[in-house]
């Protein structure tokens, strides 16, 4: 099921300098999560594999069963809303993978986000936002009932935890424009594209047009990018959530979600 996929153009030195030991392999199938009947295929490529585990008490009762799954013993690698692209520290050497569905998009923007998981591994965080929030994820699911159920809560986490990792990998990017122009200008393009999208985002929050996870979905997603955000997004692209990450977040729902009511 996985094979070594072959780094060409700027990749390979973008992994000597964040993540010289990382694995990046192509996947024969699409997934969403890769559950623990892969372990023994991921044997074969790797060293070890190792699975993370979490204290039952930080999944609420109601959390999606996906979360369920992650938190317990067995190896579950990748999440929904993971994209193209997943990673994982739980293999020795870590895992970058590629999946099918990329098949059909543009090589700068594959390249790009190979690139960006190579840095997300350098950064030594945890590979989902469970591990981001801990025991602190059942009070954050609270602030945010009864506005949002659990599948919206998820995906609102999720976001807030691509935001806090953006803030740190962008720091990389902005760096790229003379070691690694291609991969800077598929970054740069990236946030471009993203602009026109974010213009009217609280209009259509206020319309009921969108809702108010996907809104924040798509706005963390362009924190990496260095683009500015509208309210109440643009609380999140600070040095603040940086240094105190679950806890700034839990105050920014419960602030947020006291001024929308």
């Amino acid at each position: 099921m996985f094979t070594e996929r072959s780094l060409d153009g700027e990749l390979p030195a973008v992994r000597e300098a964040y993540a010289p030991e990382t694995l990046v392999l192509n996947c024969q199938r699409d997934f969403e999560t890769l559950d623990s009947a892969v372990a023994e295929e991921l044997l074969l490529v790797t060293d070890s594999v190792d699975p993370l585990s979490y204290d039952p008490s930080w999944v609420p009762e109601d959390a999606p069963d996906p979360l369920r799954r992650f938190a317990g013993s067995d190896l579950t690698i990748g999440m929904p809303g993971d994209g193209g692209v997943a990673w994982t520290h739980q293999t020795e050497p870590p895992c970058v993978f590629v999946k099918p569905r990329l098949e059909t998009s543009p090589s700068s923007f594959v390249d790009f986000l190979v690139a960006e998981a190579l840095v997300e591994v350098g950064l030594d965080e945890p590979e989902h936002f469970l591990g981001f929030f801990g025991e602190r994820y059942p009070e954050f699911a609270r602030v945010t009932d009864p506005r949002l159920g659990p599948a919206d809560t998820y995906q609102l986490a999720a976001a807030l935890y691509d935001a806090y990792l953006g803030i740190q990998t962008r720091a990389a990017f902005r760096e790229w424009a003379e070691d690694y122009p291609a991969l800077y200008d598929a970054w740069a393009d990236a946030g471009e594209r993203l602009e026109p999208r974010l213009s009217d985002l609280a209009g259509e929050i206020a319309r009921g047009q969108t809702g108010f996870a996907a809104a924040a979905e798509l706005a963390c997603s362009a924190v990496k990018h260095g683009v500015d955000l509208p309210a109440p997004f643009a609380a999140l692209d600070t040095e603040a959530y940086r240094e105190y990450g679950a806890d700034y977040a839990i105050q920014w729902a419960e602030s947020t979600f006291e001024k929308l009511e």
